[in-house]
């Protein structure tokens, strides 16, 4: 069976307006679903199987506010594998359900000074350093997707306006993807800055991506755990990553929660 028919038959007539998928640090996100189900990926045809610590490998079908979503507790990355397209059926399955906007999130490395751990960024643009891409393979002219405003200004306006209301400095910055798994070089951090990077990361382009080929108005934020190799005296490791990330979690899920609640969608009374 599907992921989409196994989704329309534990949740009948379920269509979400929002999905999200959450990064290490924003899983307290979940507590704000408001009369949740939760199916576990292992249930679902294609969804990745979690292999990474902080990622439970979950989907959460809920309200938040006025919207109807669908969390993912949890994601694939390309370094699991080797392949940059682990995110393509539960992206698909989405949007066969009527979804029109995803919203990331991320733990992300800091390059800029101005940007410090514990700090949240708003994504307003990506380099791809690797080149690779999830639509490799695909056919007809669609594949040719435009990634000016990948992640769409709209959203992002909304975004910054919610947070001033609730007070939450929220940064903007351009995120640079690292394959990984390893974390990058101080030379590699240097590359990144004069490229105009001010995060790094594993995860979210591919995503973005796959989510542009579909039509998907996209949203991105990242909490940042740590600077970048060679801007600081910390030992980088997972550990520590999920060590930051818990630290801001309650802040990062609390903004999350408002951000997600409170966008305002064409396809929303």
């Amino acid at each position: 069976m599907t992921a989409l028919a196994t989704i329309q038959r534990l949740a009948p007539g379920f269509a979400p307006d929002i999905a999200v998928v959450l990064g290490s640090g924003w899983g307290g996100l979940t507590a704000q679903i408001q009369n949740p189900l939760r199916i576990p990926y292992a249930e679902l045809a294609g969804f990745p199987q979690a292999t990474v610590a902080g990622h439970s490998g979950e989907l959460w079908l809920g309200h938040m506010g006025r919207h109807r979503v669908a969390v993912m507790s949890g994601r694939k990355h390309g370094y699991e594998t080797g392949a940059v397209d682990g995110m393509k059926v539960p992206l698909q399955t989405f949007h066969a359900l009527g979804c029109s906007v995803l919203v990331q999130t991320n733990a992300a490395g800091s390059v800029r000074a101005g940007i410090p751990p514990q700090s949240l960024m708003l994504i307003t643009d990506h380099l791809n350093l690797p080149q690779r891409s999830p639509l490799v393979g695909e056919a007809g002219s669609e594949r040719f997707v435009g990634m000016v405003d990948a992640y769409d200004p709209g959203l992002r306006q909304q975004a910054l306006l919610i947070a001033a209301q609730h007070g939450q400095p929220l940064h903007q910055g351009v995120y640079a993807w690292f394959f990984g798994p390893q974390f990058e070089t101080p030379a590699e951090i240097r590359m990144a800055q004069l490229l105009g990077a001010d995060a790094v990361g594993m995860s979210t382009v591919p995503e973005t991506i796959l989510a542009r080929h579909l039509g998907l108005r996209v949203l991105a934020l990242s909490l940042i755990t740590n600077m970048g190799a060679g801007l600081s005296q910390e030992q980088l490791s997972h550990a520590h990553t999920l060590e930051q990330a818990q630290a801001a979690s309650d802040r990062a899920s609390s903004l999350l929660a408002h951000v997600v609640a409170g966008l305002q969608l064409e396809n929303t009374p």
